[in-house]
């Protein structure tokens, strides 16, 4: 049994390395398919209908344009995912009073020691055994990265990074502008999709129909996965909850972080709403707001810790 579990833990640490290796294999997969749709779209379609004139050139105009602009946002927001640190412990962190006195973190309790660590008001805060050092509340220790992230939400082998406090927002853009530039593509493209089944002469080369074919089936195939997996983020963002916490507090009946929809909201994207839809925060929010930087969430006051099984402690 004992030798059962050393192989378990072994099998596990050789499959976080090999998604840690896989990391520039993916990026070249995600730039191979937007080349591929830019060729179709661009070059073998509706780029040479522009000099055409009349409704061609309209209906050119009407697909590249939001295109394009689509296509640079989905850049702009994927590689502000993949090079933007997810957020990690400072090495000189120490807990706020309200956690020193006590108000422990309900999820995943097993994982954390309640031993001293020199200073007998930390003996309730959370430790981190692998890293072995203090843990924010909502923080979480990614067997890929080797380290513990900031407010984890999951580690995503499509952006060679964790998705944490720090690059959540800019990983729901590259959702969304996904979403959109897929469905665009999806929608431009179904005319010669339809066409490569009829039996008349289409006016464009062998290879040409085939890129646009490839197209056409990886784009749908990408809206329709990406849309399902937007809306479970949109989900998430309302109850102001990660990946891991949906899956840890499940049988919970209430959360204590969860300040109604606008505030949590608030907590991924800042009150500037000039900055919602691009990954950027603005410095009035980031100064004023220190859940953006993934040490500190305020809770609810209404929904006690007693609700998660723990007794409540009053604050030193």
């Amino acid at each position: 049994m004992y030798r059962s579990k050393i192989t378990m833990a072994w099998n596990v640490f050789k499959f976080c390395t090999a998604l840690k290796g896989l990391g520039s294999i993916m990026i070249l997969l995600v730039l191979g398919v937007v080349g591929v749709t830019y060729y179709a779209v661009v070059l073998a379609n509706y780029g040479p209908n522009l000099i055409n004139g009349g409704l061609d050139t309209l209906v050119s105009l009407a697909v590249l344009i939001p295109f394009h602009g689509l296509l640079a946002m989905l850049l702009w927001s994927y590689f502000s995912v993949v090079f933007t640190d997810p957020g990690s412990v400072p090495p000189d962190w120490r807990p706020t009073i309200d956690e020193e006195g006590g108000e422990a973190d309900p999820l995943n309790v097993p994982e954390y020691s309640g031993v001293q660590v020199g200073d007998p008001s930390l003996s309730k805060v959370r430790i981190c055994r692998k890293c072995n050092q203090l843990k924010p509340s909502r923080c979480h220790h990614c067997s890929v990265c080797g380290r513990c992230v900031l407010k984890m939400d999951h580690h995503c082998v499509w952006v060679v990074n964790c998705v944490g406090a720090l690059n959540y927002k800019h990983f729901l853009l590259f959702l969304f502008y996904t979403f959109l530039e897929t469905t665009v593509v999806t929608i431009s493209l179904l005319p010669q999709f339809i066409a490569f089944f009829s039996d008349g002469e289409i006016p464009v080369t062998p290879s040409s129909l085939a890129t646009t074919f490839l197209a056409f089936v990886l784009n749908l195939a990408f809206a329709l996965s990406v849309m399902g997996f937007l809306i479970m983020h949109i989900s998430l963002v309302a109850s102001n909850t990660t990946t891991i916490e949906a899956y840890e507090k499940k049988t919970a009946p209430k959360w204590r972080y969860d300040l109604g929809k606008k505030k949590n909201f608030q907590q991924v994207f800042g009150t500037d709403k000039r900055y919602w839809f691009i990954p950027r925060y603005s410095e009035e929010d980031m100064r004023r707001m220190p859940e953006l930087q993934g040490l500190e969430y305020p809770s609810n006051p209404n929904i006690d810790t007693q609700v998660f099984g723990y007794p409540s402690t009053p604050n030193h």
